[in-house]
């Protein structure tokens, strides 16, 4: 093949990438997860657009709560496969813990 035949398959396999991606950001904000394992959150820090649903799933073997900081959402104590979802609809910061395990913190910020 030529090299201008490769690059215009390669430009057209970058255009076909784009426009792929491009309708999944305009599909909007979808759930995403928080996964809660060996006393700590993964991922710790989380960065989402405002009407996002997060769901936070208990994998550890003993009982977690997530309890925002400023006292906006707060779950029940989770066992082992529990979960709790929480819908971020203002933009900030959220910094949240476990107010069991009060070492355990976390953030969500809502762009």
């Amino acid at each position: 093949m030529t090299r201008l035949r490769l690059a215009a398959i390669a430009g057209v396999g970058a255009f076909v990438g784009l426009a792929a991606l491009s309708g999944a950001l305009a599909a909007g904000p979808g759930p995403l997860g928080v996964t809660i394992d060996n006393f700590s959150y993964s991922p710790p820090n989380l960065t989402v657009a405002a009407g996002t649903t997060v769901t936070w799933t208990n994998d550890d073997d003993i009982p977690h709560t997530v309890r925002a900081v400023d006292g906006s959402f707060h779950s029940k104590a989770m066992d082992t496969s529990d979960s709790y979802s929480f819908t971020f609809t203002k933009p900030g910061v959220y910094s949240y813990f476990c107010s069991i395990h009060p070492k355990m913190v976390g953030k969500v910020v809502v762009k």
